[in-house]
């Protein structure tokens, strides 16, 4: 997938949105890593698949198994997505079936990165990837910012 048409049939919404793809294709990592800054491992909640999880989190396709994992990493549950000076917030997208299906991380301009599959990263606005694919934003996380 490289080309804008291709990311608007999958994601019709970011046809109305401000997007940018920002990465090449790579099957090194995928969007839970990338939401917390990794870019060199693949994550995955399914037993069946020997994938990383975070040691201690139920291996579930579930919320609740997802903040967890999170929380692990620093971050607890807020309530809203805007941007807050000193913090990193991501965003859990959920399918109807209540089973997650994607996490994109706030940038300090306020847009969102989403590593999207197997395929390109893209900064976003965050109603960009909701839809069929991976639901809507159903929860948000936040950590606060290292100091470099």
């Amino acid at each position: 997938m490289d080309t804008n048409a291709e990311l608007e049939t999958d994601w019709p919404n970011l046809a109305m949105t401000k997007y940018e793809i920002t990465s090449r294709y790579t099957s090194e990592y995928n969007c839970l890593a990338w939401a917390v800054g990794e870019d060199d491992c693949w994550w995955s909640p399914l037993p069946e698949e020997d994938y990383y999880w975070p040691e201690g989190v139920p291996r579930e396709h579930t919320l609740q198994a997802f903040v967890k994992a999170y929380q692990i990493y620093g971050y607890e549950i807020c309530d809203s997505s805007e941007l807050e000076i000193g913090f990193e917030k991501i965003a859990i997208y959920v399918k109807v079936s209540e089973e997650p299906q994607h996490v994109a991380r706030q940038l300090p301009s306020g847009m969102w990165t989403s590593k999207l599959g197997r395929y390109e990263d893209i900064e976003h606005e965050l109603d960009g990837l909701v839809g069929e694919l991976y639901g809507s934003v159903r929860q948000c996380m936040k950590r606060a910012l290292k100091i470099k």
